[in-house]
């Protein structure tokens, strides 16, 4: 028998009233009642209430010395608490324990830094730095206990739909490709390095190449890049996938199955039946992002055409989107007046809108440029109709309009209170063009993943313009929150070495640069296409946190440090002079 305890907190019920039991527990909370001591333990399973009563002096004398999250052995018999003190908030609230015996296992040896029991606001970086005690928390310690929960069910969803989990390497080379890695100076190679793998990309594509049919991994991706509210600095973990002989169809068909059932079995909001299919095109266009959040039903329309022979400066020569809200001319002119302000810390030179009268006759500054011509161009464009405010945002760069577009599309949303915060709603963002100019580079760079198939292979690789090549690329949005990314995958050598050189690499640079690939491919690889579905976001959205190192156990800080571990550190001069490093 464990000496410590014979009973967790989660595993007590009415059905054992009148057992003398043991449990080891934290002490969160005692209460004085006039003689008759209370103290609120939990463990890991739940929460329980001790009762010390006022004929054991012995007792009560060295409870009222133990300090807050003290770890106890309590032993006792549990009884039923009376109908009045009965507390539904736990699971344990009908019963308590009646102390006979208290062993201190152990106490704190000095103050705690912030209050345990119960949840109240809490510095992020001090909660950092004593992460084993914001663990302790009631909220924080749910979250990783659901994080655990929902890995398990993805994994056997995996399992089930016969995908074969394989581990890849966390020491590997770099990539010339994608974000900043994080290199490992070598010991035995002087002057050489290993890498973290921003992904299992590669490996996973040569899993295929070796027969295995489908592959996943729960799998640590680690990338140099700034956090976010959304992205950890550092590292992340993903549910990694790739399928042999497959489609983008059989793909789709994977990820909404997957993130269905992950949806609707770990949260009770309303979740998409159907994943929409958004080509990249139309998403930038009525949404402003390839990230939208369909939640919001107001969209953006394309404007450039109706104000082509403009005399209104701004709009000259402009790209100029709009959006159309009804019902919202009577808002107060403050109202208005918050929205230029959001619009100019965003770093818009301003925002245009009209509003249109009970008569179908306009009111606002930009009036007075129209010609009757346009105003009935702009009634039928934008479905105005009395009560109706349109938008105007526009700029030289049809980017940079497209991208303000979508900022303040949001900002309306959250303004006019739009979003239903009660769904998920997801979708596909599909067709991504494949390549991009780089200005400040002077040559077309791949705008997503090097090692995805061009659409129409080799014909369309030699013979469209390379900003007009779409590629099998495909993202899942989630609320605004891109949460899946994939690809069907280039598997041909030929049509390999012609995407690169697009970009500008020869076939030298491709032999060594994405050796393992170059060469596998020479083997007969199969065609195969997968997908990563970003797990902490995931439960970001699960658990309705605005802040993602809230469902991760052990994250860095924004500035990408472990303010607990002391990371990044300073090393000794032994170990530079082991892996042949001087630091200047």
């Amino acid at each position: 028998m464990n000496k410590y305890r014979t009973y967790t907190c989660g595993e007590l019920s009415e059905n054992d009233i009148g057992k003398n039991v043991i449990i080891a527990v934290f002490l969160r909370n005692y209460r004085d009642h006039g003689g008759i001591l209370f103290l609120d333990v939990a463990d890991h399973y739940g929460m329980m209430q001790v009762v010390i009563d006022e004929h054991n002096k012995e007792l009560m004398t060295l409870a009222e010395h133990i300090s807050k999250e003290s770890t106890l052995s309590v032993e006792g018999i549990i009884r039923k608490r009376s109908d009045d003190t009965i507390n539904d908030k736990i699971k344990t609230g009908k019963i308590e324990l009646v102390a006979s015996k208290i062993d201190v296992l152990s106490k704190p040896l000095q103050s705690l830094p912030f209050e345990i029991y119960p949840d109240k606001e809490v510095k992020e970086d001090l909660r950092l730095k004593y992460r084993y005690l914001d663990l302790r928390r009631e909220t924080m310690h749910e979250n990783i206990i659901f994080r655990s929960n929902v890995i398990k069910y993805a994994r056997n969803l995996m399992e089930d739909l016969g995908f074969m989990e394989i581990q890849t390497p966390i020491l590997t080379a770099s990539s010339p490709e994608g974000a900043r890695d994080f290199v490992v100076p070598s010991r035995k190679y002087p002057g050489k390095f290993y890498a973290l793998p921003q992904a299992p990309q590669i490996f996973k594509q040569l899993l295929m190449v070796s027969g295995f049919d489908k592959y996943y991994q729960i799998a640590p991706c680690f990338r140099d890049e700034d956090a976010r509210a959304d992205r950890t600095a550092g590292e992340f973990y993903q549910l990694d996938m790739e399928m042999s002989f497959a489609t983008a169809e059989d793909v789709y068909e994977v990820l909404e199955k997957v993130l269905k059932e992950i949806f609707k079995k770990f949260s009770n909001k309303k979740v998409s039946d159907n994943f929409k299919r958004i080509p990249y095109a139309k998403a930038m266009l009525k949404y402003g992002t390839d990230k939208p959040d369909l939640r919001n039903p107001l969209e953006i329309i394309d404007l450039t055409k109706e104000f082509e022979n403009t005399t209104f400066k701004p709009f000259k020569d402009s790209t100029v989107r709009g959006i159309t809200v009804h019902d919202l001319a009577q808002k107060s002119n403050s109202w208005f007046n918050e929205l230029v302000d959001y619009a100019s810390s965003i770093g818009m030179p301003g925002i245009g809108y009209i509003s249109v009268n009970d008569d179908m006759t306009f009111k606002g500054p930009i009036d007075k440029f129209l010609t009757d011509e346009e105003r009935q161009n702009l009634i039928n464009k934008a479905s105005l109709k009395k009560g109706s405010v349109l938008f105007f945002i526009a700029d030289k760069k049809e980017k940079v309009a497209c991208k303000f577009a979508g900022m303040i599309r949001d900002e309306l949303g959250r303004k006019l209170e739009l979003i239903d915060k009660d769904s998920f709603e997801l979708c596909f963002i599909v067709d991504f063009p494949m390549y991009e100019w780089d200005d400040e580079l002077e040559k077309y760079e791949f705008t997503h993943n090097p090692f995805s198939m061009p659409q129409g292979g080799l014909d369309d690789l030699s013979n469209k313009k390379p900003e007009d090549i779409l590629a099998y690329q495909y993202d899942v949005v989630c609320n605004g929150v891109e949460l899946v990314s994939g690809a069907v995958r280039n598997h041909d050598v030929e049509i390999m070495k012609k995407a690169f050189e697009v970009a500008g690499y020869d076939e030298n640079e491709l032999k060594t640069k994405f050796a393992s690939l170059y060469n596998a491919f020479h083997f007969a690889a199969p065609p195969h296409a997968g997908m990563a579905i970003g797990i902490d976001r995931m439960l970001m959205l699960l658990k309705d946190e605005d802040n993602i190192r809230n469902v991760i156990a052990f994250p860095m800080n924004a500035s990408a440090q472990d303010l607990m571990m002391g990371s990044p550190s300073e090393i000794s001069e032994t170990q530079l002079r082991e892996v042949h490093i001087k630091l200047r």
